[in-house]
């Protein structure tokens, strides 16, 4: 009456690698190196090395020291070190950022503290460079 006659468990398991999402919460403090396949939030303090291969966000509470290489990232809270982003780096009007930054995209909004040297890396489907000024 209430049990299941599909008894194959491969088709009763939910793909969490899908959609999981990692999270350092408020309060927590991490030393040291993280890697994550999936995305993660930051609200708590992480001093060292954040590796991921898909989204970093930083909320508005996080705080990272050291340095992140991810696919993009959202940052709210305050990062100080260096930023390698392959896609699209957006800094929300609450956040502060200090260091290095290399990323294909950037987005700062209007009211982030931001104090950075620069490189944008350049894409095959991007602009074509300018033109060579002649003398």
């Amino acid at each position: 009456m209430f049990g299941s006659k599909n008894n194959d468990p491969a088709k009763n398991q939910v793909s969490l690698t899908q959609s999981a999402l990692n999270s350092l919460v408020s309060g927590t403090s991490v030393e040291g190196t993280i890697s994550a396949d999936n995305d993660i939030r930051i609200d708590g303090y992480l001093k060292g090395i954040l590796n991921c291969k898909g989204k970093v966000i930083i909320g508005p509470k996080g705080n990272i020291d050291g340095e992140i290489k991810a696919q993009n990232a959202v940052i709210e809270g305050q990062f100080r070190g260096s930023l390698f982003i392959e896609d699209l780096l957006h800094i929300k009007e609450t956040a502060q950022v200090e260091g290095e930054i290399n990323t294909d995209k950037l987005s700062v909004a209007p009211g982030a503290r931001f104090n950075v040297l620069s490189k944008m890396s350049t894409s095959s489907s991007g602009p074509a460079p300018l033109p060579k000024k002649e003398q």
